[in-house]
Order: C-alpha cells, then structure tokens, then sequence
C-alpha cells in the first residue's frame, strides 16, 4: 500500500528462481508493492511470462536469466540492473532445486554437487554480488528461502537437499551479523509443504494424502502465504529483524 511500511516504491528487487513456484508469487507481491523487479531464472521464457504478467498490471519488471550457481553469470546480471536503475535494495534467493534419493548411498558426486552449487552456492553468489552494493547505500534486505529441511530433514529429498538448505540458514545468520552495520537485514524463511510445481513433480498422489494428514492445519501453503512473509520481511515494517529464520508451515515443524 502506497505510503504504508509495506511501499516498496523505488526499490530495486532480485528474485531469483522466479519462472514459478513460490519466486513467481514473491516477485508478483513486491510488484504489487511498488518495487521494480528482476524476474530471474535460467528458463528465460518462463521467467519472460511473469515479467510480462507484471507489466501487464502497469507494474515494472524485467526479466534476466542466469544461472545463480555460476557466479560469472550472477555478477553480470547485477551489474547490468546496477547500469540500469543505479540501485538494489532487495535481494530474494529462491532459487533451488529438489532431487530425490532413497539413501546417502545412492547420491553420486554429480548430484551433490549440483543440488549444494545451485542451493547453498547460489544464494553465496548472489549475497556476495549485491552486498556491497548494499553497503555502499549503507541500506538493503536480504532473504533466503531456506526449508523446513534445513531445520530439521527433508521428507520428499535426499540428503544432499536437506544439508544445502542447512547451510542456507548457516550462512543467513553469519551475513547478518557482518553487514548488520551498514544497515542491511539478511533473514530466512523456511517453507514447509508448500503448494508448488516443484512438491508436486515429487510427491505421488499417496504421498501427498499422507504428507497433507501430518499437517496441524490439514492442508499445504500457497506460494502467495510464503510472499507475504517476504513482502513483511523486505519492508520497513521489519527493520530490526536481522539473522532470524521464520518458519511457514501450518505447524509441521515446531521446534
């Protein structure tokens, strides 16, 4: 809302990992809200369909592929928004993949690599390439979508999943103590079942009915419950808010 804590007019956002899912839904909300967003993805057409989605509503974002595991890549694409609009205020790192595996014994080097380069590596890129943009406007919010995985274990991924999205809130709570004073908030955000292209492409339909009955609040979230707690957390409403990890999932996960 204009003038309200939740304005976010001016401001510069990154969402990575934005073609759908939970990204698509947070960088809609920080549209609605004001922000100029960066709908980042490596499916371009994907992320080209949210970025005109958004236009659409005579709101502004532009789309930007790029792979957050390569840091070549990340650092472009930030130097490019930097030329284009002078700024960046708001950092979202949702981009993450799941692979699932029965047992440590059968995760090979390639996939560990893969699932910690893209989930754990890739919000290490992006942090590193905005903060010290951050810190030259002594200002910007960070967030990392993290799991409920990284709290406790994954129930649909392997190991590797559960160990990158660990260290996601490691990493989280050891930024905002470093760049706390420049003024700039780095949180997390861990997800539990959340209805998305990503839990459904691996759960069965027997899974699901089970995973959904160990739910308290007996059903999953919705990728725009997740963007509201990030529209909160890169807002002015939460400016003391620094190195915590919220927890979204209707009770699953209370520790």
């Amino acid at each position: 809302m204009k003038g309200s804590k939740y304005d976010l007019e001016g401001r510069v956002a990154i969402v990575t990992g934005a073609a759908r899912g939970m990204g698509e839904a947070v960088a809609k909300a920080l549209a609605a809200n004001g922000a100029i967003v960066v709908v980042n993805d490596i499916n371009i057409n994907e992320a080209k369909r949210v970025s005109q989605e958004i236009i659409d509503r005579n709101q502004q974002a532009i789309a930007f592929q790029a792979d957050v595991s390569n840091y070549k890549q990340v650092a472009e694409m930030v130097d490019v928004i930097l030329q284009k609009y002078g700024r960046i205020d708001i950092l979202v790192n949702n981009a993450g993949i799941l692979r699932r595996r029965g047992s440590i014994e059968e995760i090979d080097d390639k996939e560990w690599d893969l699932v910690m380069n893209v989930n754990a590596k890739g919000v290490f890129n992006c942090s590193k390439a905005v903060i010290k943009i951050m810190k030259k406007q002594r200002s910007g919010k960070i967030v990392n979508i993290s799991s409920s995985a990284g709290r406790s274990t994954s129930e649909l991924g392997g190991a590797h999943y559960t160990a990158s999205k660990a260290a996601v809130l490691g990493l989280t709570r050891h930024l905002a103590r470093e760049v706390a004073p420049f003024g700039i908030n780095v949180n997390a955000v861990c997800p539990g079942l959340i209805d998305t292209p990503m839990v459904r492409e691996n759960t069965s339909p027997d899974e699901m009915v089970a995973q959904i009955k160990a739910i308290p609040m007996g059903r999953l979230g919705t990728p725009e419950e997740v963007a509201d707690l990030v529209l909160f957390l890169v807002s002015d409403a939460s400016s003391y808010i620094n190195g915590a990890t919220i927890d979204i999932g209707g009770a699953s996960l209370l520790i």
